[in-house]
């Protein structure tokens, strides 16, 4: 004999049997929504976002100032070096015509001023060694 519960008026509930689903199922229930996927079919909203990407334009400062250093030739390494530095003041203000200008310009002349120094270096070192006698300074009578 089944008897039944007293209804109370304040709070009211019903009550149904619970299907109980198979361990497997719930599993895969639970990792669905751990994965995330969308509960209710709708549309799907997605947001796209640009990226501005900063034009490189190389000033060759580095390389500028090694031919400054070590090959200084007909002050070509210098002259390279000022218009490195040009191209660094232009790109900071946002002139990247100009940056770039300047920077090809320091390019020329950075491999100008490094092919002169390598041809007068290996000029050198051949004369040395092909004259010994031409740099030996006598010294007294």
């Amino acid at each position: 004999m089944l008897r039944s519960l007293p209804q109370d008026t304040s709070t009211s509930f019903t009550w149904a049997p619970t299907y109980s689903p198979k361990p497997e199922m719930f599993r895969e229930q639970h990792e669905v929504t751990n994965l995330g996927y969308p509960q209710n079919p709708g549309p799907v909203m997605s947001t796209v976002v640009n990226i501005q990407t900063d034009t490189v334009v190389p000033d060759h400062i580095v390389w500028s100032l090694f031919n400054t250093l070590f090959f200084n030739t007909c002050c070509l390494g210098f002259v390279a070096f000022a218009y490195s530095v040009k191209s660094r003041d232009r790109k900071m203000v946002g002139d990247m015509m100009g940056a770039q200008d300047h920077g090809s310009t320091a390019k020329s002349l950075n491999i100008a001023a490094l092919v002169l120094g390598i041809v007068m270096t290996i000029g050198l070192i051949v004369l040395v060694v092909s004259y010994p006698g031409l740099f030996y300074v006598r010294i007294g009578a």
